[in-house]
Formats: C-alpha cells, sequence, structure tokens
C-alpha cells in the first residue's frame, strides 16, 4: 500500500504515521498469519549437509486475539437505540454485523487498529466497512483521537487492479466547504504506479456528508502504543509478547520432535540387509530400504551382531510442564493472566469458569470494553443520521459478563436484594434483562397487569408491611412454633 501513502503526501499534501508504524503492523501480521520465516524456518547440519527444517507451531497469536474477540464482542451482547432500533437491527442483519465485528475486533488485536466506516452506497443504503490496519491512514489527530482518515482496499475494475481510497476529512474553506462539517473524497489509484485514474459513473467524487462528527470509528486494544510514542496507531496485543509466543513454539516443537526422534527402531547387521538371490532367480533385499524402523549398520561394524531394539524414552511430562509455564508467561503478558491456558490431552485448553473480578483478566476485560463500548454507540449514532439526519438517541451496549457472573446467580442477587428493600425493582428488570429504563417500565407495567412474575415462584408485590401485619396477627404459640421453624 505504499501507493496510498505517497498519494497522500504528494499529491494530496496530507501527513500520517511514520512508516516504521507500519512495518511493525506488517510483523505482527506473519505472527498473526502464523507463519514468520526468520524463525519457523531453521537449518541443521547433520554432519555431511545441512538440512532445512521447519519448527513446529502452536499458534497463540491468533488463539489469544480470538479470544480477546470472543470476550469482547460475541452474539451475547446487546445493542438498543430506543426508536431506531427495529431498523437498527436490520441494518446491521444486511451489514452481517455479529460476525464481521468479531472478527474486527480479532484483528484488530492483531494489528493494533481496525475501524468501523459507514457511508452509503449507490443503492443509497447504509453500509458498514470493516476496515484492518495495513488499509488505515491517519491524516490527523487530537490528542490521540484520530480526526481524519483515509481507508484504501484492492479491487478489480475492468481486469485491472486498482486502489479504492476513501478519504474522511473536515471542509476546505477554501474551496467553499463547510469546515466544522465532515466530507469524504473518493479516488481510484492504479495500484503499480499510484497515479490517480477515473472514477466509476456510480462512484462521486466528493460527498458532503453534512455530519459534525466522522462517519467512522477507530478500535484499537486499551493499552499504550510503547513502539512509536506518537503514533495514533493502536499497538497489538502481543506486540510485547513476541518473546513470549516464541517460547510457546520452541517448547511445542521440541516435544513434536521428541515423538519424532523417538520413534521405535531395529538396528539391523550389515551382512542381514544385503540384497539376497531368490530361488527365481531375482535379487531382493532381506529388509525393506524403505522400511523406517529399519536400520543398517555400517560394513564394519560386528557383522554377526544381532538384531538390536532401540526404544527411546519421550519427555512427555517434562515438556507438558515447560509448555504450561510458556503458556502462562505469554498469556500473562498478553492481558489475560495466568492459568488461562493449559496444555492437555495432546492440545490446548482454555479455562471457561467464572472468573474473579480481582483477575488480571477481569480488569483488563473491563479496560477494554471502554474503547469499543464507545465505537459502537457513535456507529449507531452515525447509522442513525445517514437514516433519519439525526443522531440525537439513547444508545447502550450490554457486554456479556456470564464470564463473570452466570445468568442465574444475577438472577438471585436482584431478587433479593428487592426483597430487602436494597434496590428498586426498576433496577433489577435492568439489570436482568440489559434493557433501557423505558423497556423496564413498560415491563413493570406488564407485571402489575398479571398481578405477578411469570417463571418466577417469588411475588415481589408482597412488601415488608404485609409481612409485619402477617406477623402481628400471630398468636404467642404460633410465633414460636413459626420462629422455631
Amino acid at each position: 500500500m505504499g501507493a496510498i501513502q505517497t498519494y497522500l503526501q504528494k499529491k494530496r499534501k496530507f501527513g500520517g504515521v511514520s512508516d516504521a508504524t507500519y512495518n511493525h503492523i506488517d510483523e505482527w501480521l506473519a505472527w498473526y498469519q502464523n507463519s514468520v520465516r526468520k524463525f519457523h524456518i531453521y537449518w541443521i547440519y547433520d554432519g555431511i549437509q545441512s538440512k532445512k527444517c521447519e519448527r513446529y507451531k502452536l499458534g497463540m497469536a491468533k488463539k489469544v486475539c480470538e479470544d480477546w474477540a470472543n470476550l469482547l464482542l460475541n452474539e451475547k451482547v446487546a445493542i438498543k437505540a430506543g426508536t431506531f432500533d427495529k431498523r437498527l437491527k436490520e441494518i446491521l442483519e444486511i451489514n452481517n454485523f455479529h460476525v464481521r465485528a468479531n472478527q474486527l475486533i480479532e484483528i484488530a488485536y492483531a494489528l493494533g487498529t481496525g475501524a468501523l466506516v459507514e457511508y452509503r452506497d449507490a443503492a443509497d443504503q447504509p453500509i458498514i466497512d470493516y476496515i484492518r490496519a495495513n488499509m488505515i491512514y491517519p491524516l490527523s489527530w487530537d490528542n490521540g483521537d484520530i480526526t481524519e482518515c483515509a481507508f484504501g482496499s484492492v479491487r478489480a475494475v475492468d481486469e485491472k487492479e486498482r486502489i479504492y481510497l476513501q478519504i474522511h476529512r473536515k471542509g476546505i474553506p477554501g474551496d467553499g466547504e463547510n469546515p466544522n462539517l465532515y466530507y469524504i473524497e473518493n479516488k481510484y489509484l492504479d495500484s503499480e504506479t499510484g497515479d490517480e485514474v477515473a472514477l466509476p459513473e456510480d462512484i462521486e467524487g466528493i460527498v458532503a456528508t453534512g455530519y459534525d462528527r466522522p462517519l467512522f470509528q477507530i478500535i484499537t486494544p486499551n493499552i499504550c502504543n510503547n513502539v512509536d510514542l506518537d503514533s495514533p496507531m493502536g499497538i497489538s496485543v502481543f506486540a510485547n509478547a513476541i518473546d513470549q509466543v516464541k517460547g510457546c513454539d520452541l517448547v511445542y516443537d521440541s516435544y513434536m520432535n521428541e515423538y519424532v526422534l523417538g520413534r521405535k527402531r531395529i538396528l539391523v547387521p550389515y551382512s542381514q540387509a544385503k540384497i539376497m538371490r531368490a530361488q527365481d532367480g531375482n535379487q531382493q533385499p532381506v529388509f525393506d530400504p524403505n522400511d523406517s524402523v529399519y536400520f543398517a549398520l555400517p560394513g564394519d561394524r560386528q557383522d554377526d551382531m544381532k538384531l538390536t531394539e532401540v526404544d527411546m524414552s519421550i519427555r512427555a511430562a517434562d515438556h507438558e510442564q515447560g509448555l504450561n509455564k510458556a503458556l502462562d508467561l505469554m498469556s500473562l503478558k498478553c492481558g489475560m493472566g495466568t492459568g488461562r491456558y493449559k496444555f492437555e490431552s495432546g492440545g490446548v485448553k482454555t479455562a471457561t469458569e467464572v472468573i474473579s473480578d480481582k483477575s488480571d483478566l477481569y480488569q483488563n476485560l473491563q479496560k477494554n470494553k471502554t474503547p469499543v463500548k464507545a465505537a459502537l454507540v457513535a456507529m449507531v449514532r452515525a447509522l442513525a443520521f445517514l437514516e433519519t439526519g439525526s443522531d440525537q438517541l439513547e444508545v447502550n451496549v450490554d457486554f456479556d459478563d456470564s464470564i463473570i457472573e452466570d445468568t442465574n446467580t444475577t438472577v438471585d442477587r436482584n431478587i433479593k436484594l428487592v426483597q430487602g428493600g436494597l434496590r428498586s425493582k426498576l433496577t433489577a428488570i435492568m439489570e436482568i434483562n440489559k434493557c433501557s429504563e423505558a423497556e423496564a417500565k413498560k415491563e413493570l407495567e406488564r407485571i402489575a397487569e398479571d398481578g405477578q412474575i411469570t417463571g418466577q415462584d417469588i411475588d415481589w408485590t408482597q412488601g415488608d408491611e404485609e409481612k409485619e401485619d402477617h406477623e402481628d396477627n400471630l398468636e404467642p404459640d404460633e410465633e414460636d412454633e413459626e420462629a422455631e421453624a
């Protein structure tokens, strides 16, 4: 994508981040794809010649990103938008949001940055694009927040490869534009030369959004970019854990080679491995030379030696212990805490039990929800503006907290708090159903009409006064019996 940077810097005279940032992104991409040539390919000299070998890989860089995506944006995340809620669900469904957004979080945590981009297509339908880091080119930023940005992608036009560049910028007063509103420039570039070429007929060159906020949202892991402190781009969640990811691969490679090198072998004297003449006159070896179990000893080695079995012991327990230590270190450096991964039964298992609210994973999860929630809220407001011309609506994002506390525990706790007079029914319903205050009020109205909560054996309508009246009407003997009960 060097053509995009050249165009932005020379033709449009935009600023941009340093090339070093994109070099790091390329490195993180190689680890995410589990193919780092300078590490996974190595040579071994066997005394005669050097032999090219490929290291066995555990692929933990991608696994960590997958888990962060599943924790942050899974199918249980609920987005509520009030009166715009029904149309929002239709737009998200059309754009395959729940699948693609989860994938975006994964690639954003791998490469450090991802973006949601909203616009209207040629059919006047709201579209959401999901952009990865190496296609994001910040143009201006303020206090780390990207305010203007270009997004690139490769397309085929008339059997030629073109770069589609979408520039989101503020208006230029000299061109008669409003500096307080955003405009989208659409450009097509030649992928080889970087020269600007004609746009397709159904795409406008400049689109006035009429919106004072950008129609894009940047998503990054909520950690400081210590690779380039002045860059507005994020940093990969495993950027500071490369050595630990290497350690996992090294131990796993040694573990697998233990089985390869530890196969049972039988040493055969040279005299017994010679080619013999059969009764029909044809020559054939006593042992199949393609059989990897039998190995012939040189002719100067004890011709009368019997068949000897070589059965090397495999250090499976030692390797599994070392691999679990390596996984713990890697998990800790990636914000998952220790104990997240365990190597057993021939593979890596992920802990699924409810975690403590004081654990590293819980604290980092809560911290990383902040930028994701902000991006989702801004996305919904942008979509509402594209549809209705206004972004004034209440947006709620409820994340999946089942990893912290299961649903039954949440229900039981709220019932006890309501019965004890320590929480309102309205707040309890909002937490249990993950709904807005207006929706909770409607639910309370339905409950009042039914006279009870369906599906629950506990009647929340019985207050403390009714309980006291019941106790006052009891005879002394009945009070003692109830107390004993």
